[in-house]
């Protein structure tokens, strides 16, 4: 592996301009001349939508472009991890979203543009773990059940905007919410259980820093799995709160696994992950040891 070079080739970069509440256009700009400034020729990239900038980025990788450079949030992330994943095509990400968990769980900078940009050019990819469900891949969390659920229904949602409509989401699902009966597979063992939410962690946490998965490594070959299990409401509201710390696997109702491959059945269902949309259970998940080149600093 080396680091890019001008001689290798474009690079390419999209960009998502409402990350971060359009530093993602902000950004775009300083980035796009650092890179040019180091020598590089740079394809500026802008979908109208997530499904345009997957195309766009996926097409640019099958082009044959040395390495994609990704400026948004977890979302812009995932949408990278699914244009490059399995292709041996490096990825580069500058953070400029809300939650920004993937560039927390790799050591890259938010919000500092020329400080991230300057990494990308510095450093030379690393293998790093990735979460495959048949054709899709991600690079953090995949959850299911209650912060799922709250999801659809804000997608639902028309008001109000931002993140108000996930709080209000939130309210109206809690009080129509139940535990739901979970069939998991993990490595070959079945486990059944009435569970509020299932949680695999590709890295640790999601939602702009909650430690779902507090163990989770992105270079040991493995998934860290949280099952929170049934509780009453009122001891949800107690327990969930502690997701920013990490504390809540210590809680008696949380049972945590470390697996290289996850079943998950339970109905109507739908299972998100990097915070987008990914398909209603049933499905299955396994990692993909080193199956993402990532520009990166932590595990450079």
């Amino acid at each position: 592996m080396s680091r890019l070079s001008p001689d290798d080739g474009p690079l390419a970069m999209i960009v998502n301009p409402t990350a971060g509440k359009g530093k993602g256009a902000h950004y775009s700009v300083p980035v796009a001349e650092r890179l040019t400034g180091a020598g590089f020729e740079v394809e500026v990239l802008v979908g109208y939508d997530g499904r345009d900038a997957q195309r766009l980025a996926s097409q640019a990788v099958a082009a044959g472009s040395q390495a994609l450079i990704v400026i948004g949030g977890d979302g812009m992330v995932h949408i990278g991890v699914n244009a490059v994943g399995g292709t041996g095509t490096p990825l580069g990400v500058i953070p400029a979203g809300t939650g920004n968990d993937f560039a927390r769980a790799t050591g890259l900078p938010a919000h500092r543009p020329d400080d991230a940009t300057d990494l990308v050019l510095g450093l030379e990819p690393a293998p790093v773990d990735v979460g495959r469900v048949g054709d899709q891949w991600f690079g953090c969390v995949l959850s299911a059940g209650f912060d799922s659920m709250v999801n659809e229904r804000a997608n639902r949602m028309t008001w109000p905007k931002g993140q108000r409509r996930y709080d209000l989401a939130m309210l109206l699902e809690l009080g129509v919410f139940k535990p739901l009966p979970f069939r998991l597979t993990l490595d070959g063992q079945l486990v059944e259980v009435e569970a509020m939410l299932v949680a695999v962690g590709n890295a640790a946490s999601y939602g702009g820093g909650m430690k779902v998965c507090p163990g989770a490594k992105l270079d040991d070959g493995r998934f860290y799995v949280t099952v929170l299990e049934r509780i009453s409401k009122p001891e949800f509201l107690r327990v969930f709160p502690q997701v920013y710390s990490g504390r809540h696997v210590n809680h008696p109702r949380v049972s945590v696994y470390e697996v290289a491959e996850v079943s998950l059945e339970a109905p109507g269902v739908v299972a998100y992950a990097d915070g987008e949309r990914l398909q209603p259970l049933p499905l299955t998940a396994t990692t993909v040891a080193g199956g993402l080149r990532l520009l990166t600093p932590a595990l450079a």
